[in-house]
């Protein structure tokens, strides 16, 4: 249901919560999407052959189409929402993967520039809306807020797995463990002493980005670059297999979607 309210002297379109509750599926669909982010740009460019060019091209525009149908819609649809977050895991591989093969630029110097660029989202974001919480997820503005900051979560993940596993030689398999206990650390600070919802949230979400990326390619990758040689198909095709019927049974069970108001 749509909505208006009046705000000065213009009308501002008020939607219902545009993004899913928090639950463990949310977290497990989060994963698996990060995964895929890296493995299917991999297929597309070394399977399929596209180049890094024309493959962010392609998926860019699916993702344009896909996020007019999210924004177009008064509340949280779980097909469209979760395809847009597959969609623009891909993409914000691409982009880093551009950035370093096609132009040059290192490791370092993205995972740098992506984290400035979120932080900067974060502090517009709150200047003008005074929450960063996904909770509030109720107007169109916020919600552009909402997925400029996710695109830039997927990029600065990619770049920070990247120079972590390959640059500084670490391996996926040290690095996905890394991150996992940068995770558990961050849901012991929230839950044991009192880390507040919204920052452990965003720590949370960026940090399952560079987990994913260093899952698929664990996965992915061949045993003489590290990996344990399942190939960017198989892998691709599994976790979009279990996205696809993890969010089947969300929009069955609803069991993802908010029952109290947006707050």
């Amino acid at each position: 249901m749509t909505s208006h309210i009046e705000t000065g002297t213009s009308t501002a379109r008020v939607v219902l919560n545009k993004v899913p509750e928090i639950t463990v599926y949310f977290w497990v669909i989060k994963v698996l999407a990060t995964t895929v982010g890296e493995t299917f740009a991999d297929y597309l460019t070394e399977t399929v052959g596209m180049t890094l060019t024309v493959a962010t091209l392609v998926v860019g525009a699916l993702l344009v189409v896909t996020l007019v149908a999210q924004f177009r819609a008064p509340r949280y649809v779980a097909p469209v929402y979760w395809l847009a977050v597959v969609l623009i895991s891909v993409v914000g591989t691409l982009v880093t993967d551009n950035l370093v093969d096609e132009v040059g630029v290192p490791l370092w110097a993205t995972t740098v520039a992506f984290a400035a660029l979120l932080g900067a989202t974060f502090a517009v974001w709150y200047r003008a809306e005074g929450t960063l919480s996904i909770h509030a997820i109720t107007t169109p503005r916020r919600e552009a807020y909402y997925w400029l900051a996710i695109l830039f979560t997927f990029a600065l993940g990619t770049a920070a797995g990247d120079l972590l596993a390959e640059k500084l030689g670490l391996g996926y398999l040290a690095s996905a463990l890394l991150f996992a206990a940068a995770i558990g650390a961050v849901a012991l600070a929230h839950y044991r002493f009192g880390l507040g919802a919204v920052l452990s949230f965003w720590m949370a979400y960026i940090l399952t980005r560079p987990l994913g990326a260093s899952i698929g390619d664990l996965l992915s990758q061949s045993r003489a670059d590290g990996g344990l040689g399942l190939g960017t198909t198989v892998t691709s095709v599994v976790f979009l297999a279990a996205i696809a019927g993890t969010v089947v049974y969300l929009t069955a069970t609803r069991r993802d979607v908010e029952t109290a108001a947006a707050r």
